[in-house]
Parts: C-alpha cells; structure tokens; sequence
C-alpha cells in the first residue's frame, strides 16, 4: 500500500501552536464510520455521544520534562539533550544536538552543576546513552531543570507546562503526551461516569518515534517504534465484562488503542493484565480485536496514526473528513480539535 495513499493538503497555519484556555472548548467532529457521515460539535458533547455500558479507556502516562539544555564541560558549547528512555541506574537512551560534538566521555554540564551527564555510548541518529550524576532526587532535579519536549511541529514556547499533561497523567516516563486525553477535565470524567459509563485506565510510555515520518514508499516496508505498556487487572475485568454484556469498548488516542489491540490480538479478543513492549503497525486491512470506537485529534498527512484511524474506518472516509476538517478550519495535532469515531450500531 503507497504511502502517498495517505496524503492531504494541511495548511500549515492549522496545524495548533497553542492549547486553547478551556480543555474541553476544543470542537469534536463525530464520524460514522459505516457511512462516512460527519457532524459538527463541541468537545464537552462527548458526553451525549457514549452510551451506558460503553467503556472509555484513557493513558495515564506523566510526560517527562525530558528536554535538558546545557554546556559541554571542554568547549562551553550549548548542547540540547532529550531523553528518552532509561536503560540502567541513571543512564538513559537520549537524542542529543548537535550531536557530532559528543563523543564517549565527553561530559556535559546541566544547571550550574546540579545535574552532570557523561557520554558511554554512540547510538545512530543523534542517539547517545549518557550516564547521570547528581546529588538528591533525579526526577526531583528533572522537574526543576527540565522543558516539556514539544513535537517539531509546534514552534511556539509553553507558557504553562501541565496543559502538554493529561489531567489524570500518573505514570512518569512518556516522551510526549497522549493528547486526545488533554480535552478531558475531572468535572466531565465525572458526567461520563455519572452516566454510566465505565472510565479505565491504561498506560504507554509514548515515545518519540510517533512524530517520525514513514520514510519508506510502501507502508508495508515501514518499521514502527517500540513503546512499553502496562494494563492492571482491574481494567482487564472492566473491559472484558463490558464488552461480555454488548458495551461499546473506546479507545481515548491512538496510544490506548495500540495498547488494547497489541494484547486482545495475543489473546483471542481479550485483554489480560500484562506489561511489555508494543511495535505494533495497524493500518487498513487490520482486523480489530478489542476496539469498537476512538477519539483521537487530527493527525498529519501520511503519519501512521492517520494509517492507524483509517483502519477502523476506511482511508476514503477519513480522507473525505480530513477535507471536511481543512475546510471548517479545525485545529490540528497535538494542541487541536478532536474527531470520534463512533460505534456502529449493534
């Protein structure tokens, strides 16, 4: 399948730089995904959309301030250090720039000397592993020192970091955040659980590799990133008994729905309390195992999350409302409006 396939025109002053003041004044498109049928709504409208005996199923992975700027102990030179992954006491997988000037036991200087870095290991790409030193907490140190690691995309500074934070974010280590969870307050959780609808809770660490281009020219040549999971057995209960009385189960962003199908897919439709690694790649032609709707925000032409929603739909469905998007001027990415897909009816 061609990725160009994929493709749309987005303007680039769509694409969201900002989170609006209100999280849920963001608009909501509802898809039908059996005909294709948009409609027009506003994001605390979601409510109306759920049905008793539905599950919604959130990330509450805390995004990391991952994003450290410092000096290069020898030369003085700034040094940008994002990392994203910890591999050992107090060593972590980063991406460093410009990375050519940091070689094996180059050191590097973060926050007059609170927190030092020393280079142990050159990975492809810009990658490093670094080994920290510190005196105190280093998530502690982290939070004081560190800036929330934006997408590329967005090139307007966070005046408030906790708006890149779910309001339910508890499980620290995300390199960005699962934002079609940034629409939701505790107040309409509430309505939804008010109504009867069960509000349950999983976790992937998202990594960087969501915002990485599919270089390849066929999907199929395309290799995913690795993201860990975990799902409790509280959740696993919730979602099999739902589901097991005809409730409608709903995946809050692409990161739930990767995690519940990489597990209902291992174990013939049901979902288990597990932990491991996902590098699972839906696109059309995917069967679904678990999932019967989604919400997610809108995503960029010819990205695997818009391969991943149009699996669930149909590329020619999500196309035609992606076109219907541009034309009403929704936000897009990370900051912007919100799509759901719904149900079908049963």
């Amino acid at each position: 399948m061609d990725v160009n396939d994929f493709d749309f025109d987005l303007p680039e002053h769509l694409i969201a730089q900002t989170p609006l003041k209100d999280r849920t004044a963001s608009r909501l498109m509802v898809l039908d995904k059996e005909t294709g049928k948009v409609e027009h709504r506003q994001f605390r409208q979601i409510v109306d959309e759920l049905q008793p005996g539905d599950v919604i199923v959130l990330n509450d992975t805390r995004v990391l301030p991952a994003r450290l700027i410092g000096v290069k102990d020898d030369t003085g030179a700034s040094i940008e250090v994002l990392l994203l992954k910890e591999t050992g006491s107090d060593e972590w997988e980063t991406l460093v720039k410009p990375a050519k000037r940091i070689k094996v036991g180059t050191f590097v200087t973060f926050g007059d000397g609170r927190l030092k870095a020393e280079c142990t290991g050159v990975l492809d790409q810009g990658g490093r592993i670094f080994k920290f030193h510190y005196e105190g907490i280093f998530y502690e140190i982290l939070d004081e020192l560190g800036q929330m690691p934006l997408p590329p995309y967005i090139t307007e500074s966070l005046d408030d970091q906790s708006r890149y934070q779910t309001v339910f974010a508890k499980e620290r280590g995300s390199a960005a955040a699962p934002t079609a969870g940034l629409h939701f307050t505790e107040a309409i959780l509430q309505e939804i659980k008010d109504k009867g609808v069960g509000v349950e809770f999983i976790t992937l660490h998202v990594g960087l590799g969501t915002f990485r281009p599919v270089s390849s020219d066929t999907i199929e040549e395309h290799t995913m990133h690795s993201e860990y999971y975990s799902v409790n057995e509280s959740t696993a209960n919730a979602i099999n008994e739902a589901k097991a009385n005809g409730g409608n189960i709903i995946a809050i962003g692409t990161t739930s729905a990767r995690t519940l199908e990489t597990i209902a897919s291992q174990n013939n439709g049901k979902i288990i309390s597990t932990s491991g690694w996902t590098s699972i790649f839906i696109y059309p032609g995917y069967t679904f195992s678990i999932l019967d709707g989604m919400l997610t925000n809108f995503h960029l032409p010819k990205s695997t999350l818009i391969m991943l929603i149009s699996a669930m739909v149909s590329r020619e469905h999500i196309l035609a409302a992606y076109n219907e998007a541009v034309k009403e001027n929704y936000r897009f990415f990370s900051f912007g409006d919100a799509m759901f897909i719904k149900p079908s009816k049963k």
